[in-house]
Parts: C-alpha cells; sequence; structure tokens
C-alpha cells in the first residue's frame, strides 16, 4: 500500500491522521479508505491513542470528497481484501464513528460530499474560517444512502439536514458554524493550537470513562437510524437516479463548469 496517502503521527495519548492527496484536494480514494480504516483499527486495538485528529494534510483542504476517478485497476492484497468485506466509505464512516475514543475533525479549508460525510461521523468539529463545506449529490442528480443522511441528522438536526441536502449550496465561514456543520470556527492560523490543546486536554480524561461515554452516546444516536422496511425503498430510489439520464448530465456538467440541465429522466 502507499504510505505517502496517509500520514500518521503520534504524540503522548494524541495520535493525529493526515489525508495526503493535496493535489486532489485530499478526495477519498479507494486505497486513502484502505488505510485510514486499517491504521484506526489498529490504535483501537489498544489504549496508547486516547484521543484521534483527522485533517488534511493541507491549508486548503481537508478533503473535497469520494474521487471515483481513482479507483485502481491493479489493488494490492490488503485494498482487495478491505473492499471484498463491504463498501470502503461506509466502513471507514463506522470506523470512525465507533472509534472507541473520541476523533476530532480539524477541518482546514475545502469540505464537500464524502469528505464532509467523514467529519460528521467525527465528534467534534473545529474549522478554520477560510473553510467552503456542502453536499452536492443533488447538483450531480445523485440520492445520497440513508445511513449517511442518518449520521447528518444525527449532528445537524433534521432540518439543517433538509436545507443542506435539498439545496445542494456550498457554506462558506461563518455560515459553515451557523449550519452546524462545525462546532467551533477559529482563524486560520489558530486552528492547529486549538485543535491539539483541546485533544490533549480530552486526552487526560479517564480512559474507562471517555470509551463508556462515547458508546452511550453512539448507542442513543442509533435510535435515529432508518427502519428495516424502508431500506428496500431506499436502495430503490438510489438505483433510479444511479441509472439517469439527470446523472450522465450532472457529471457532464461538473467536469464542464457549467450549469446543469436536468430533464427528470
Amino acid at each position: 500500500m502507499n504510505n505517502n496517502l496517509l500520514i500518521q503521527e503520534i504524540n503522548g495519548k494524541v495520535g493525529t491522521l493526515r489525508l495526503n492527496r493535496p493535489e486532489k484536494r485530499n478526495a477519498l480514494s479507494v486505497e486513502l479508505l484502505a488505510e485510514l480504516y486499517l491504521m484506526l483499527k489498529q490504535w483501537a486495538a489498544d489504549d496508547a491513542v486516547r484521543v484521534v485528529v483527522i485533517t488534511g494534510n493541507s491549508e486548503t483542504a481537508f478533503s473535497a470528497g469520494y474521487d471515483i476517478a481513482a479507483i485502481p485497476t491493479r489493488l494490492s492484497s490488503e485494498v482487495a481484501a478491505f473492499l471484498e468485506s463491504g463498501n470502503p466509505l461506509e466502513k471507514v464512516l463506522k470506523s470512525v464513528r465507533d472509534f472507541p475514543y473520541p476523533v476530532i475533525a480539524m477541518i482546514n479549508g475545502y469540505c464537500f460530499g464524502a469528505g464532509l460525510n467523514l467529519a460528521m461521523c467525527c465528534d467534534i468539529r473545529i474549522a478554520a474560517d477560510h473553510i467552503k463545506a456542502g453536499m452536492p449529490p443533488v447538483k450531480l442528480g445523485l440520492v445520497y444512502h440513508p445511513d449517511g443522511l442518518t449520521q447528518f441528522i444525527e449532528v445537524l438536526g433534521m432540518a439543517r439536514t433538509r436545507e443542506l441536502f435539498l439545496t445542494g449550496r456550498t457554506y462558506a465561514g461563518p455560515e459553515v458554524r451557523e449550519m452546524g456543520l462545525a462546532d467551533h470556527l477559529v482563524p486560520k492560523k489558530c486552528l492547529s493550537e486549538t485543535v491539539f490543546q483541546l485533544a490533549e486536554e480530552i486526552a487526560r480524561n479517564a480512559p474507562l470513562a471517555l470509551k463508556g461515554t462515547k458508546k452511550m452516546l453512539n448507542r442513543i444516536g442509533e435510535s435515529l437510524s432508518i427502519k428495516t422496511e424502508y431500506r428496500e425503498e431506499a436502495e430503490t430510489l438510489i438505483a433510479e437516479a444511479m441509472s439517469s439520464q439527470d446523472l450522465k448530465e450532472g457529471q457532464a456538467a461538473f467536469m464542464e463548469k457549467r450549469d446543469p440541465v436536468f430533464t427528470g429522466s
């Protein structure tokens, strides 16, 4: 696997994971997701890391979203095993949410699509004041997965999640804080200091209490999960959008940097 895609650091009891595809605004490739998943799995196996900070290795981007174009044709054995065991993005989002200790998203710029979903699965989100964030599926002709929608509802509430997904709007600066996409908005030069001071404060707390509290909060949040009987309907809606002409038009318009002309077919 390409270890340059994810930079890991451990200082005391704080572990930092830096998404390292700056030329792609840290878009999430399958290989990057696999490395993120495996590192979280490794750190979850013991109590050495009691707070995780996830960020982008760039001053301009946390993550621009899921990079469909980066799906590899030749897979390492680790990546192949990772793909065989389920949807790579869903596996990583679950591993972040279920990590036994708190996870902080340090959002240092662009944060869109699956990148924003990754931030929503963290326990705390701290962003630099030059942040731009949004969820563009409707502008591309896509129906977002219900588990992903649930993760946003848990953080933002239903009303703000509806606005975020139905408009596909990009939010910038203070709007991000007002929408609840970040818990704290700080000047760019203060971002790292603010995040790591908080991480170290949390890491000094009792480990059993940290793990127990996070687990109970997750259990309470699970009450929002979509009912089993609605899952088949959700999959049908997603499939219809995936096979539509509107999806092709949305993708073309995105690549050509123009407004899409949707027909509803």
